[in-house]
């Protein structure tokens, strides 16, 4: 189970993109890579792109079999050569690659048991769904947790058989818990309207009612009046974010109505 298949349509990486490799031989010029995402296909980081620092030996950062993060310079498809670099990788963008694959290796590995379990090429299947889901949902992962938390019922949507869209939920089931993401905000409400007890509890009431995506949670409590602590959790942080804004607008639009002053402090 590689999971070469996959990219087989995208040939060669493009310049800039951030992509995944096995460290295949060492030498005292550099190392070459093999890109895991586009078929083994090789690529060369020279010494002078290994550190921003002086590279004394080259063992002491790269070693055979390791696998890294690396960005792409430059591509020259007719003479298959790509040149790569690991200094001009931040730590950051390592740490979210590296989820982004560990996340789409995972899903091919569903899909390769759902195709196996449907009695299907395994091969073929997973290709054909993975292109469907990133298409639908940006990454295959994103498409396989919603089928967790949809069921078959995305079959209409995806346009595929019923029976597919069952098998990949009874696999992706036991394979993924739907990932949540929880965000805090201090709202701040004073009012010196005699009802303004009344008014501010009205606020806090409609703030768990503003437009947000299915299964986003909405939470509030007192931390000492006029302070309310907002909790919103979601299944990402865009969707946590939104809702957060659209609570904020709300209740400091209805309290300013009301005659009285809101804050949202982060």
């Amino acid at each position: 189970m590689d999971g070469k298949h996959v990219d087989s349509m995208k040939e060669f990486p493009e310049v800039g993109e951030l992509v995944v490799g096995t460290v295949t031989n060492v030498t005292d010029y550099g190392a070459y890579i093999a890109l895991d995402e586009y078929g083994g296909i090789e690529g060369l980081l020279h010494i002078s792109e290994i550190s921003s620092s002086w590279v004394k030996n080259i063992n002491d950062f790269v070693r055979e079999g390791e696998k890294l993060v690396l960005k792409v310079l430059r591509v020259d498809k007719e003479k298959r050569h790509i040149d790569l670099s690991l200094r001009r990788v931040s730590k950051r963008e390592k740490q979210e690659k590296m989820v982004e694959w560990k996340k789409k290796k995972k899903s091919e590995s569903i899909l390769e048991v759902v195709g196996q379990k449907l009695g299907l090429e395994p091969t073929q299947f997973t290709s054909q769904v993975m292109s469907i889901l990133e298409e639908k949902f940006g990454t295959a992962y994103t498409g396989l947790e919603e089928f967790v938390e949809r069921g078959e019922e995305l079959a209409d949507r995806l346009k595929i058989p019923r029976e597919w869209a069952r098998a990949i939920v009874e696999v992706a089931q036991q394979k993924i818990k739907p990932s949540r993401v929880k965000i805090k905000s201090i709202l701040q409400l004073t009012t010196t309207d005699p009802n303004g007890i009344e008014t501010i509890k009205k606020i806090l009431v409609g703030c768990k009612s503003v437009k947000k995506p299915r299964k986003v949670k909405i939470d509030i409590y007192t931390v000492g009046a006029p302070k309310y602590m907002v909790e919103v959790t979601a299944k990402n942080y865009k969707d946590a974010e939104k809702v957060l804004q659209e609570i904020a607008s709300y209740a400091l639009k209805e309290i300013r109505e009301a005659g009285g002053e809101g804050e949202f402090k982060r």
